[in-house]
């Protein structure tokens, strides 16, 4: 998986690799066809984002048959945490525990949510 200091994708870009993530693998026209039910784009600028993203590094693409597939290549994982790790420094000065108290403060956690916290809460405990 590529390094993502380098690679910072966009909000559009996210939209397009949590559909990846979610499917393994899709081509151009699935992407879009997922992507349209919540938002309005055209077929040309998701395949324009998904070029631009090839070009980047973000995905893979398997072009050996007429319909392009493409595949993402960097994590889920490594990006949420990056971006969290950019958001704790940018807009909570570093402190961890004030994004999680801003998280836990909107009210829109679930109680099978709150018991997995307190899970990882008392395996940081442990160790």
């Amino acid at each position: 998986m590529s390094t993502l200091k380098q690679i910072k994708p966009t909000e559009s870009e996210l939209e397009i690799l949590q559909i990846l993530w979610n499917r393994g693998k899709a081509t151009v026209r699935e992407v879009h066809e997922e992507l349209s039910v919540s938002k309005e784009s055209g077929y040309t600028t998701t395949l324009k984002l998904m070029q631009i993203m090839f070009e980047k590094g973000l995905v893979t693409r398997d072009d050996s048959s007429k319909t392009h597939i493409y595949e993402p290549l960097i994590s889920k994982e490594s990006t949420q945490k990056q971006l969290v790790g950019k958001m704790v420094t940018s807009l909570f000065g570093g402190s961890t525990s004030s994004l999680v108290m801003q998280a836990l403060g909107s009210g829109a956690t679930s109680k099978e949510e709150l018991e997995e916290i307190q899970k990882i809460l008392d395996n940081l405990k442990n160790h």
